[in-house]
């Protein structure tokens, strides 16, 4: 019973690990936009590219923004959605820009009062 009980946590760890690391796109070639649309895409964004690629069938793109910051990028290849993005700061730099805050309004949701204004129930 001692030799089975590893052997089964070995083939349980190695099936979840596979089912996991798949951050590939899978996109048909004929769906990808052009690396002309990408870089024109990425450049209204406001990130300078340096380096444009294919990786694990997704575009990856490697530049700086306005203040300097180093960015990577990972977009679908048919989309331009951005995947994953990967920002060293400056110093000083206004990480701001790429904070997300929820919007309430498209919701039926009421708007959240103000931070200073919610009372505890």
């Amino acid at each position: 019973m001692k030799s089975f009980f590893p052997a089964v946590i070995v083939i349980v760890l190695t099936g979840s690990g596979a089912a996991l690391a798949s951050d590939d796109c899978r996109r048909p070639m004929a769906e990808w936009q052009s690396r002309d649309t990408v870089s024109d895409h990425v450049t209204e964004l406001g990130i300078t590219t340096d380096r444009l690629r294919i990786d694990d069938g997704c575009y990856e793109i490697r530049g700086r923004d306005n203040e300097g910051n180093r960015i990577k990028l990972k977009l679908d290849p048919a989309t331009l959605e951005p995947l994953k993005l990967e920002v060293r700061f400056q110093p000083g730099s206004d990480t701001s820009r790429y904070l997300s805050v929820p919007d309430n309004t498209s919701s039926n949701a009421p708007p959240l009062p103000p931070p200073s204004q919610q009372v505890d129930d």
